[in-house]
């Protein structure tokens, strides 16, 4: 009992995952810390024991228009990596994913497909990051988004908008439309641990 209570209380915390009939493993990453991490959606599944796979929608390099480039804070004209993904959990649209990437900071990406890798698993192994915001709100579903993610039109959608820099400059800036029905943010946070916002992790921009 005493052993059975301290597993589950691990589990809790994120710390270990624990698979019915297959037994308890440890978690490389906390995976219900979504809300205040950075983590990318194909490893929040896989350490949730689901199946994840990912669909290129679009990948187009173009140069930053002024409405855009105000928006990032970023130079008029600069190249940039558009890129349009669709992910799935389980064999079930979960999320699309609208990202520019900053080609300069990051020209490796000019090259890369991301055709065996999601761009966010790519940008957190291979990109170092010093701050990252998160916007969470609700939208409504319009009639190519309802399309993509496989719901109706006008049906309450969850977007996180992500953007993070190193040093003063974008890395990247991301949206994730997800279904309002097959999605949540949600977070534990325990009274000795430091908000993240006070001390911004040093991973990869995701």
């Amino acid at each position: 009992m005493t052993v059975n209570k301290a597993l589950s209380t691990l589990a809790e915390r994120g710390m270990i995952i624990r698979r019915r009939k297959l037994g308890s493993f440890v978690a490389s990453r906390q995976i219900d810390r979504t809300v205040m991490d950075i983590q990318d959606i194909s490893t929040e599944a896989e350490l949730a024991g689901h199946e994840h796979s990912h669909t290129m929608l679009m990948r187009k390099v173009e140069r930053l228009d002024s409405a855009t480039a105000m928006r990032l804070g970023e130079t008029v004209g600069a190249e940039i990596l558009r890129l349009h993904c669709l992910h799935a959990v389980d064999g079930k649209a979960n999320a699309l994913e609208r990202r520019i990437i900053m080609l300069d900071l990051v020209p490796s990406a000019r090259t890369e497909s991301f055709a065996s890798v999601p761009p966010g698993k790519w940008l957190l192994d291979m990109v170092p990051w010093s701050k990252a915001r998160h916007v969470i709100r609700a939208v409504s579903a319009d009639a190519a988004t309802a399309r993509l993610l496989e719901t109706e039109r006008g049906e309450a959608c969850l977007t996180l908008i992500r953007q993070t820099w190193q040093s003063s400059r974008t890395v990247t800036y991301v949206e994730f439309i997800h279904p309002g029905d097959r999605f949540q943010f949600a977070g534990d946070f325990y009274p000795n641990e430091r908000a993240v916002t006070d001390q911004p992790s040093r991973g990869g921009a995701s």
